[in-house]
């Protein structure tokens, strides 16, 4: 898997942890930062000084001059999320990488402990998303599941209240957020489907304009989220 950017690759430099899961790094030749190169040199991560050309070809998006090269995603069990977690974000099925990232990003800046989806028909920890998200994916919990639904009955046995996302709901400032809470975010097209909305304790809506049909699941999510935030103080 490669991951690009110097956004991110400044977050992986905070933290040996994090530094592991690198296992080389490709710099551009002529514009690589010497510091960059020293600290994961020092790391003792392998750098490779390449040509603009050939990390073209490596990576479809901005690279900025730097990647690095990390084994599979490494996503948290379920079982250790829960027995430290009381504030979650769950995505049915979302499928643009784009979302994902900044919803990554924002539960990050909002101190969610952890983000769940499914495994099948939903995006997942890819190069883009975690350069959408700069880098706040390593320092959240993400968590993939065979069955949201499954996984939302095993929620509700450790205590949390599911808050779904959709239309038609309470309005989402007269919610009460306390205690241990899963918020529920929706496909991009669809929303969330009819038997995860069935297993949700409250259903919040945000209000819009009749001039708009619906928000980017990502706007929604950080409406959210810092909604949550705000009353858990």
């Amino acid at each position: 898997m490669y991951i690009y950017g110097k956004n991110v690759a400044k977050e992986f430099l905070k933290s040996e942890k994090n530094l592991k899961m690198i296992k080389k790094v490709y710099l551009q030749d002529q514009i690589f930062e010497e510091n960059m190169k020293n600290a994961f040199k020092n790391a003792k991560i392998p750098v490779e000084i390449i040509q603009k050309c050939e990390m073209d070809h490596l990576v479809n998006g901005l690279h900025q001059g730097i990647i690095m090269v990390l084994d599979a995603y490494p996503y948290a069990k379920l079982e250790d999320v829960l027995e430290k977690s009381r504030f979650l974000v769950l995505l049915d099925h979302l499928e643009d990488p784009h979302n994902l990232g900044a919803i990554l990003r924002t539960s990050a800046a909002a101190d969610v402990d952890a983000l769940i989806f499914p495994e099948n028909r939903s995006v997942s920890m890819t190069s883009t998303v975690m350069k959408t998200s700069a880098g706040a994916f390593l320092h959240m919990d993400v968590v993939q599941v065979v069955n949201l639904n499954q996984t939302i009955e095993v929620l509700k046995k450790h205590g949390f209240w599911i808050i779904g996302t959709d239309m038609d709901g309470q309005d989402y400032r007269e919610i009460d957020y306390q205690g241990k809470i899963a918020l529920v975010i929706g496909n991009e097209g669809k929303g969330i489907s009819p038997l995860v909305r069935k297993n949700c304790d409250f259903i919040a809506s945000i209000p819009i304009s009749s001039k708009v049909e619906s928000l980017n699941a990502s706007v929604a999510a950080g409406l959210m989220i810092y909604e949550a935030k705000r009353n858990r103080k």
